[in-house]
């Protein structure tokens, strides 16, 4: 037999890894706590797994065989049930709500880690403000907004008010992952910049911030999953029109708001199925397209240090 043959590969793999079992079991002998740790750690990652392909397996099944040519009519009629008016009114909110919101967030992450002297008050109220802010219901945000925007502003159910109260929703899951990803960038970087005459803004934009470009898309992905699942607030704002936005002051129903409103006169199951589908979809497209670009902008800024 010789080294070729995909026999002798595999039971080479094989007994490398008996050994390295054995090795593994050998190290816990020593330390029983460890391994109930390890165990308790795989068992919680294979139940996550699970779950996530079983709601994902359950979604398709229900959904793909209600999906029509009819479900992407242009306009939404009692007969076709059409999502494509949802699904655009989705694309807009979620655009209009990073709009507002990525810029305040991110430039509020900048100054609490590279421009506020340690121990800054200020720093500490936002903060605080952020963590009391993440923990709000969304039914809370739907009432505020209502109150707000659609009665006090008097901008009645709109896009912009949905879009105003989702990206308040939004600000502190932004603003704390971009903290925490600006403060993963290893000094060095810094000093670094500093060292050959670049100044403070120079080095945030130039330096410290394409380093942090995974870490904000990774708070960005997040924020767009909770604007595309909100439901709560959008009704109280946005309100539930069928039809496509044709501009920031009109009335309109994303997609989630779009099967809530299907499943809740339950004549319509398979479709909010088929609904869910394409959201599905949406979100896993949004989280590739974000990643393919993370990943583009961290090559790009680490073939520029070279």
């Amino acid at each position: 037999m010789t080294l070729k043959e995909p026999g002798y590969r595999l039971q080479s793999r094989i007994s490398a890894a008996a050994r390295s079992l054995k090795t593994k079991l050998l190290q816990y002998r020593h330390s029983p706590l460890s391994l109930v740790l390890c165990i308790i750690t795989v068992g919680a990652a294979a139940i996550t797994s699970v779950l996530l392909l079983f709601i994902i397996i359950y979604i398709l099944i229900k959904g793909i065989p209600h999906l029509s040519p009819e479900l992407f009519s242009p306009h939404y009629t009692t007969e076709n049930n059409s999502l494509l008016p949802a699904l655009i009114n989705t694309v807009s909110m979620t655009l209009i709500s990073l709009l507002f919101a990525v810029p305040i967030g991110i430039g509020a992450a900048v100054y609490m880690t590279e421009y506020a002297h340690r121990g800054n008050k200020l720093v500490g109220i936002v903060r605080m403000a952020a963590e009391t802010l993440s923990g709000i219901p969304s039914i809370v945000y739907g009432l505020f907004g209502y109150l707000f925007f659609v009665v006090a502003l008097k901008w009645g159910y709109s896009l912009i008010a949905g879009a105003c109260t989702l990206a308040i929703m939004i600000l502190p899951l932004i603003m704390r992952t971009t903290e925490e990803a600006l403060l993963s960038v290893p000094d060095s970087y810094r000093e670094g910049s500093f060292g050959l005459g670049a100044g403070r803004l120079r080095t945030v934009i130039k330096i410290v911030l394409p380093a942090a470009v995974p870490g904000i898309l990774s708070g960005v992905i997040l924020s767009i999953g909770r604007i595309v699942g909100e439901t709560a607030a959008l009704i109280y704002t946005a309100g539930t029109f069928t039809e496509i936005c044709t501009g920031l002051t009109q009335s309109g129903r994303t997609l989630s708001v779009h099967m809530y409103s299907l499943s809740r006169e339950g004549l319509y199951i398979g479709q909010a199925y088929a609904t869910a589908v394409v959201l599905l979809l949406l979100v896993v497209g949004i989280n590739a397209l974000s990643s393919f670009i993370a990943g583009r902008i961290s090559r790009r800024s680490g073939d520029d240090k070279h």
